[in-house]
């Protein structure tokens, strides 16, 4: 059986990973995993069903660009049991619409049955990005995982926040400590401390801003989503304040949409922070010419460079101009000098290096 240590060093043997030594240090917490469900079930007892020995999760945090994601996926695709791997916000999503068909069904305290059916179906869940924002998700988290622990389900997570920073300076935050503590009862925490950003390094000579928006350019930018996500790119439905916020391509910290995907609906301040907060590369394409003509898509389009300039998210345009000249007419021509600066200085290649 294949270790997830010989997978990696197998992987930078044939190119395919960059050999990093600090993410070596954390193979050994993804092989105790791997390992662990790899193990037939036992019996106890003379008369008991054989089950399976629990495995202690892992909690798996550091700056953006690590790699993190990649290690997950890796043990996950060694791991041959029942299994589902999201990232944490399409996962809670799905929850909450679970939890609403089962009160729709007139169970009273729909957590348990949510938790119960979910454990009978994996034994081992992969989130991506686990981030709390929502006073909503603060609060029934805790029982769940807490319920999926329980069950014996395995959970492998990664994030950009110790735990003690999770749902930081929240809405009543005090009671949702008790799901920091199931976190570090039921996992182990381990750090990815590398001083290398491998995400900045394959943006660090590419082009970040497309104009005019012909074949060639389209093109281009295509090119750059096909780098980050191959085949692997899906939808992340993103969940604020009950609505459904949809990125239609996402991989790894890695998103996609067209200029009317985000600006043409009645999305707000409110939802581009949610996606500020969900992605780490934003990739915006067909941006067109704007005027009193689109003067609200406009207005929307300056909310979400706002929000992303802010959060450091990098971004990746085509455009049918270049930021000073996209709004030359109109209302708001005056507030979008400042969007067109902000557009400017994001196409520089140390922007995003901080981490959020």
């Amino acid at each position: 059986m294949t270790t997830v240590i010989e997978a990696y060093r197998q992987g930078v043997a044939e190119g395919r990973l960059k050999p990093d030594p600090a993410q070596e240090t954390v193979l050994d917490a993804l092989e105790r995993v791997r390992h662990g469900l790899a193990q037939p079930p036992v019996k106890k007892g003379l008369f008991r069903k054989a089950t399976y020995e629990p495995v202690k999760g892992l909690y798996l945090w550091g700056g953006v660009g690590r790699g993190k994601s990649m290690l997950m996926d890796l043990v996950y695709s060694m791991v041959d049991v029942p299994k589902r791997r999201e990232h944490f916000h399409a996962f809670m999503q799905w929850v909450h619409n679970e939890l609403a068909k089962a009160r729709a069904d007139g169970v009273e305290d729909a957590i348990g049955p949510v938790a119960e059916n979910l454990a009978k179906d994996v034994r081992f869940l992969a989130f991506d990005e686990m981030q709390i924002t929502d006073i909503t998700d603060a609060m029934l988290v805790g029982r769940l995982f807490e319920k999926l622990f329980d069950a014996g389900v395995t959970i492998v997570t990664t994030s950009n926040r110790v735990p003690d920073d999770l749902y930081k300076n929240g809405l009543n935050r005090q009671l949702f400590l008790p799901f920091i503590a199931l976190v570090k009862d039921r996992m182990e925490i381990r750090e990815l401390v590398s001083d290398t950003d491998h995400r900045q390094g394959r943006l660090q000579d590419t082009k970040r801003y497309f104009t005019p928006l012909n074949a060639e350019n389209r093109a281009a930018v295509r090119a750059i989503w096909d780098d980050f996500a191959g085949d692997q790119g899906h939808p992340l439905v993103l969940r604020v304040k009950k609505r459904d916020v949809t990125l239609p391509g996402f991989c790894n910290g890695v998103a996609r949409a067209t200029f009317f995907d985000l600006c043409g609906k009645m999305l707000g301040a409110g939802d581009y922070l949610a996606i500020a907060e969900a992605v780490r590369v934003l990739i915006i394409e067909e941006i067109p010419a704007l005027s009193r003509s689109n003067f609200n898509e406009a207005k929307r389009f300056v909310t979400l460079i706002d929000a992303l300039y802010e959060a450091k998210v990098e971004v990746i345009c085509s455009a049918a101009s270049e930021p000073e000249t996209l709004y030359l007419e109109g209302e708001g021509v005056f507030e979008f000098e400042r969007t067109a600066s902000r557009l400017r200085e994001m196409q520089d290649a140390n922007w995003g290096k901080e981490p959020k």
